[in-house]
């Protein structure tokens, strides 16, 4: 008998439900502003139900959500998130009340790493890394075959990005003159070089982070425009592929991954990924061997649906 699972991608800014088999077909779906929780999840509980007369009852469920999110404590929940009116929501239980049927739950972008492993850049190998760069960063992957599941799972959004060169980061507001005076203004704060980051993060939490500092918001607020209407060769991507690649030098310093996958609406910039690979080479300095560049840092093999097919493979685990 054919299994039908249901899937969500719940991001940032959208979320897409579906109904799709174990082959990665898709044979529904529906795509929603990501809004307040209690919208969203009502119309994905919908959506479901006005599937189920037309393919039958549903084998499994699985949910990819932004995080961060609970994965043992708390399972089920997105924690304390920078999304607005989202921090603390119960993402699983409104789908137990209703279909009686397993449900895996993880990361927006574990799901689309797991889509990507078995469809897409990542097929047949057992450690990478991908990275979505959108309204939001997230990184997930695996290592050995295995998620990077611990006390949590990885927050790579958020590693910092201090330090950064005046000469690699053509951005006026970051050169070496912009620099703090040894007195901080603020009582016992610390002392950072190119301190102006500290005025271009978008993140609640940190002023230093990858997210805070390289998302699409921070892209608008750096240059007062959205990424999307940027032209291609604006100082903008310069700056991006500076500090998408200390990011990678971590990751690469981190985890050796055999390969790094990057998606996300930023990525859609397709001259991003030339700067990046070259600047990547720059920041490691020759002290690692990598394969082949081009084949290294890669763009997504599944362009806009690996989310929701990584959601269709948690469901697949969730039965077992």
């Amino acid at each position: 008998m054919a299994k039908f699972f249901g899937g969500i991608e719940l991001g940032g800014t959208k979320t897409i439900c579906g109904i799709g088999t174990q082959d990665g077909e898709i044979l529904a779906e529906k795509r929603i502003p990501t809004t307040n929780p209690a919208d969203v999840l009502s119309r994905c509980v919908d959506f479901f139900e006005e599937q189920i007369p037309i393919f039958g009852h549903l084998s499994a469920i699985g949910i990819a959500s932004f995080g961060p999110v609970g994965l043992s404590a708390k399972f089920g929940y997105i924690l304390r998130t920078p999304k607005e009116g989202w921090s603390n929501t119960d993402i699983v239980s409104p789908f137990r009340k209703v279909f009686d049927v397993p449900i895996g739950f993880d990361t927006d972008v574990n799901g689309a790493a797991l889509g990507e492993w078995r469809w897409g850049a990542a097929q047949g190998l057992d450690t990478f890394i991908y990275f979505t760069i959108g309204t939001g960063i997230g990184g997930g992957g695996m290592i050995n075959g295995d998620f990077m599941h611990g006390l949590s799972h990885p927050e790579m959004g958020h590693i910092p990005l201090l330090n950064l060169r005046p000469e690699r980061f053509p951005h006026s507001a970051m050169k070496a003159d912009s620099m703090p005076s040894k007195k901080s203004d603020k009582k016992n704060a610390p002392i950072k070089p190119f301190g102006s980051l500290d005025s271009l993060s978008v993140c609640p939490f940190h002023d230093d982070c990858f997210e805070g500092l390289a998302s699409g918001p921070a892209i608008e607020k750096r240059w007062g425009s959205k990424a999307e209407n940027l032209d291609t060769e604006h100082p903008a991507w310069e700056a991006e592929a500076s500090l998408i690649a200390r990011a990678m030098r971590s990751v690469i310093c981190t985890l050796s991954p055999q390969r790094i996958i990057l998606g996300g609406g930023v990525m859609e910039q397709s001259q991003l990924f030339p700067l990046i690979r070259e600047k990547t080479i720059e920041e490691l300095n020759g002290y690692m061997d990598l394969p082949k560049i081009d084949e290294f840092i890669v763009p997504v093999g599944l362009k806009g649906k690996a989310g929701i097919l990584g959601a269709f493979i948690l469901a697949e685990r969730a039965m077992g």
